[in-house]
């Protein structure tokens, strides 16, 4: 499996004519290597693979990366010192970095203590990630079922009087006690007024009668991520509330039926954001309607009015459309789905219909 990504990471060096990566961060050297852990940089060539590490981490690594020489560097000397060396050993020209990760201030010295040429590397191991293999699938439609159980267990917790912080933490360590390792990133728990904030991070806010609450969370399970939202009424919505949910609820399903290989991403959240403008919400959906899941909560491709290139299948995204009126409260619905030859497959089981919770 690692073999095969290297050598697609090979193909697109060639084509480059780029002789040797550099990998800093932790999804693209991890997705390359099968290392669980930090803090480690990975040296690809055109014919061999350096995964580099202190003695924190070197048993680690050689428990788990097969395909490398494992090599632990000296913390009597700097990683620059030592990857210049590895440099001139493998008459590396050009080596190519991650600019969205190296920060300026390593690469000004890397850049004057290597000899050879910095290559920003602009997103070749991403174009690899984008299209899920198998092996990633088992596991994300593990972190999916978690959020799904996650999800059955708290519409049974909430109470009205509870905190939006409460009903996070219980998030959080109910996914943890299924064999979650960490969240997907900050779970968003707003309610009320705050449901108009799409990203409405969890407070000391009591969650009362009469209100939304957007519950939008994911747990990492093995180095993957997953993520879904679902928007409940506390208590009896009002006709308004009602309307809003099913605008939204519409927009997403219609977009869940537009997802297919060949299509532009553009063109899928063009379905769900006619609808809602239609009804006439259009100028409170102002974010693109999914973003590609994977080892990190937010990937390639951004499903969105300004992404024209074609969907492929196995491409894993979001369909997440969202209305948010300020000093009333919002609603947002979202699913995470493998895109595939014949179809899709919706990885979030979780009730669509409005539920509430007296």
């Amino acid at each position: 499996m690692f073999k095969r990504r290297i050598t697609k990471l090979r193909e697109l060096m060639n084509k480059r004519a780029i002789d040797g990566v550099l990998l800093v961060g932790d999804a693209n050297r991890n997705y390359l290597s099968g290392f669980t852990g930090d803090e480690s940089f990975s040296v690809i060539t055109s014919d061999k693979a350096f995964f580099i590490t202190d003695s924190r981490f070197t048993e680690q690594a050689k428990q788990q990366v097969k395909d490398y020489e494992v090599v632990e560097y000296s913390k009597n000397g700097t990683f620059v010192d030592f990857l210049s060396d590895l440099v001139d050993k493998n008459a590396i020209k050009k080596l190519g970095f991650e600019e969205d990760i190296l920060s300026f201030r390593n690469y000004s010295l890397y850049k004057n203590k290597i000899s050879c040429e910095l290559v920003p590397m602009e997103g070749m191991v991403e174009e690899i990630r984008i299209i899920k293999d198998e092996s990633e699938l088992v596991v994300l439609r593990k972190a999916a079922e978690i959020a799904d159980k996650a999800f059955d267990h708290i519409i049974k917790f909430i109470k009205p009087g509870m905190t939006e912080r409460e009903i996070g933490l219980e998030l959080e360590f109910f996914m943890k006690k299924l064999g979650a390792t960490a969240l997907s990133f900050p779970s968003i728990v707003a309610s009320g007024v705050r449901s108009s904030l799409p990203h409405g991070i969890a407070t000391d806010k009591v969650v009362n009668r009469g209100e939304f609450l957007t519950l939008d969370y994911g747990c990492v399970y093995e180095g993957y991520c997953s993520d879904m939202t679902r928007t409940l009424v506390i208590g009896e919505p009002t006709g308004k509330m009602s309307e809003i949910y099913n605008v939204v609820l519409e927009a997403q399903e219609r977009a869940l039926k537009a997802f297919k290989p060949g299509i532009p991403a553009s063109e899928v959240d063009k379905v769900a954001r006619d609808f809602i403008t239609e009804k006439g919400y259009g100028s409170y959906f102002g974010h693109s309607l999914g973003h590609g899941v994977g080892r990190q909560i937010h990937e390639a491709p951004v499903v969105g009015y300004r992404n024209t290139k074609e969907l492929q299948a196995g491409m894993l995204v979001t369909d997440e459309p969202g209305i948010y009126i300020p000093d009333f409260g919002g609603v947002r619905i979202e699913d995470l789905l493998l895109i595939k030859e014949d179809g899709i497959e919706i990885l979030s089981k979780s009730l669509k219909q409005l539920i509430c919770i007296n």
